[in-house]
């Protein structure tokens, strides 16, 4: 069954997906090297399955390479600005969270 044919959770074999968006098996490897977001199963011999979302990660990274022009490192730094912003509690969160556990162990003592 061809990958189009695949039901949209179905995992996808880096040839399917090499096919789908007309890339070389050996960029999605290199691509796994910069992207430490993408990370596919792998399975006994080094095989390697992507998941949707790894799915949607590769769509997005061809896009914004071939598409829009970004160089890796540009993709690179958007992917990690993302996900500064999407974290709820980024480090300014973690920050607030110790200093008012310090204050509440402050308190304890007094």
């Amino acid at each position: 069954m061809p990958a189009t044919e695949k039901a949209a959770g179905a995992l996808r074999t880096i040839g399917e997906l090499a096919d789908e968006i007309g890339r070389p098996q050996h960029i999605l490897r290199y691509w796994e090297t910069r992207f430490p977001q993408l990370r596919p199963l792998t399975r006994a011999g080094n095989r390697r399955y992507y998941r949707p979302d790894d799915v949607a990660l590769v769509r997005r990274i061809h896009h914004l390479l071939s598409d829009e022009g970004y160089t890796i490192r540009g993709v690179q730094k958007l992917l990690a600005e993302e996900k500064a912003t999407r974290s709820p509690k980024g480090a300014k969160g973690l920050k607030d969270i110790r200093d008012s556990l310090a204050k509440a162990l402050e308190d304890d003592k007094a």
